[in-house]
């Protein structure tokens, strides 16, 4: 059995969007898409295949997530 808490984490809005869209595709929560994420980048495994990738890409344009890796260690204060 797995123990789950339940947090809050602020992340951008574009970003959310696509996960959640993502997660519903793929038919689950937001946080078992989350926690499958980081699990396989904890071991150094992709965590997607090439044709969900593909769909990532198509949800990025839907909801103008522009972001990409080197964006993820913006001092916090420089996304307000």
């Amino acid at each position: 059995m797995i123990e789950r808490t339940q947090t809050g984490v602020r992340i951008s809005t574009s970003l959310l969007k696509v996960l959640k869209a993502l997660a519903e595709k793929k038919d689950m929560s937001l946080g078992d898409l989350l926690e499958g994420i980081v699990l396989h980048a904890f071991e150094g495994r992709q965590p997607f295949s090439n044709d969900t990738l593909s769909v990532i890409e198509k949800l990025k344009d839907i909801y103008d997530c522009r972001l990409t890796s080197a964006d993820s260690h913006l001092h916090p204060d420089q996304d307000e």
